[in-house]
């Protein structure tokens, strides 16, 4: 099969891999769902086991591609340390609980904060730029959130305001880890940081494990496969398709198709749930792009006169 005329094979590939990695990220709030109905999962064991897959199969990359490199250093440890609470431990049991008790529209809609606060914690650190114009738009973004949290007035979090606001906690956990690995950049990988924080966090495994039903019943297949959707697919899969195609497009490439993961969410809770739209939904989707929009625009460049 020949490619197109004059489209670059590797970036094609590129692009198609970012695709199928949306596509991963954003069915995995209707597979949560459908492991947390009855008979399934608690969120707190979905957690052990995706930390375990994790550990598992990133690690084992990352010994393969590695080597001894992928041993970070003494003194660093304490730092992959706080990655891993924060990036996986306290993130999953935050995300998995709040999509428990909230939906996978929100869900998808709450997970689009993670740039906005990432700038805004990367700002606070002078990682990142500050401008009057992004600032704007962490204040829009942020504001866009109160519908969710609040839809029936400020005294009232609602059916799925207490599922929300666990994950915009997690939104914050997940940017502080974000935040704080991009010191460890320098010297390792991508893969070896992930890898680190996945099994540095093995040590929570236990307390997600204590007092919870660790498999589906048996005769439950829509749990069993969406358990193995959610471990294979989002933990694993995803992430590999994810290096592939930023070894072959722009990460400003990579940061616009992200966009596209609340509306796969949307789409498929509609289809396998009937979830509808709320107007509180759409002026949250609204604001929350619009916020997203104003802190990713790059500043002009500055024009020299001669």
């Amino acid at each position: 099969m020949s490619s197109l005329p004059g489209v670059d094979r590797r970036i094609l590939a590129g692009h198609g891999a970012l695709a199928l990695v949306q596509v991963g990220f954003g069915l995995f709030p209707v597979f949560g769902m459908l492991v947390f109905a009855p008979g399934g999962l608690s969120p707190l064991a979905v957690g052990a086991w995706r930390i375990v897959a994790g550990s598992l199969a990133i690690g084992a990359l990352a010994a393969l591609r590695h080597g001894r490199r992928a041993v970070p250093r003494p003194s660093h440890l304490p730092l992959f340390f706080a990655c891993a609470m924060l990036g996986v431990a306290v993130n999953q049991a935050l995300y998995l609980a709040g999509l428990s008790r909230s939906t996978p529209m929100n869900a998808g809609l709450v997970m689009s904060l993670i740039p906005v606060f990432t700038f805004a914690i990367a700002a606070v650190v002078r990682q990142e730029a500050f401008s009057a114009v992004r600032a704007l738009g962490v204040a829009v973004a942020l504001a866009g959130t109160l519908p969710l949290l609040f839809e029936h007035g400020l005294g009232d979090l609602g059916a799925y305001g207490l599922g929300n606001l666990l994950m915009v906690a997690n939104a914050l956990s997940y940017s502080t880890y974000l935040v704080l690995s991009k010191r460890l950049t320098r010297e390792y990988s991508a893969l070896v940081i992930t890898a680190w924080s996945y099994l540095l966090s093995l040590i929570a495994v236990p307390a997600f494990a204590f007092g919870q039903k660790l498999l589906p019943d048996p005769g439950l297949a829509t749990a069993w496969w969406s358990l193995a959707y959610i471990l294979v697919v989002p933990t694993v899969i995803a992430y590999v398709l994810n290096m592939f195609a930023l070894a072959r497009v722009r990460a400003s490439t990579v940061a616009v198709y992200v966009y596209s993961q609340p509306i796969i969410a949307g789409l498929a809770s509609w289809v396998v749930f009937g979830e509808r739209p709320t107007h509180a939904m759409l002026v949250a989707a609204a604001a929350l792009f619009l916020g997203i929009w104003l802190v990713g625009r790059r500043p002009p460049p500055v024009q020299v006169v001669a």
